[in-house]
């Protein structure tokens, strides 16, 4: 892949998806750096930290649904509120297990995010997902 991000967060509760995860993307060589967040809060809690030290926000966020604390609707709910204070907005894409066509929908309805794609990770699901952050879909 010819894109070459600074940085991606992985939201997702799950060590072992967010190990493939950060292997799919080391394998693309799609980020210089990539940050996890184990759940909603956590995520919330980077980007606030980015933002006192007026460091960029990542370009992509990777966001599970189904998390303790902070799940991925609410953590979308709270990113609204400090999109304001961004920089620019990431390009976010629901990346779950839900096969639930409600969940779907709902995300559809939402501005900030991108893309709906289904677990797990592939090379093939990682080129769609740069043509969601390029804007080509």
């Amino acid at each position: 892949m010819n894109v070459k991000l600074k940085c991606v967060l992985l939201v997702d509760d799950d060590e072992a998806v967010n190990f493939i995860n950060e292997m799919v993307l080391k394998r693309v060589d799609l980020a210089e750096r990539i940050e996890i967040a184990e759940n909603g809060m956590e995520a919330i809690r980077y980007l606030e930290d980015r933002l006192e030290k007026g460091a960029p926000p990542p370009e992509l966020i990777l966001l599970d649904i189904n998390m303790p604390g902070l799940n991925g609707w609410e953590f979308l709910e709270k990113y609204r509120q400090l999109k304001a204070r961004l920089q620019r907005a990431a390009t976010i894409v629901m990346l779950t297990t839900s096969s639930n066509p409600d969940d779907r929908l709902r995300a559809a309805r939402i501005e900030e995010v991108k893309g709906f794609i289904s677990k797990p990770l592939t090379v093939e699901k990682m080129e769609e997902i740069v043509a969601l952050h390029r804007g080509e879909n």
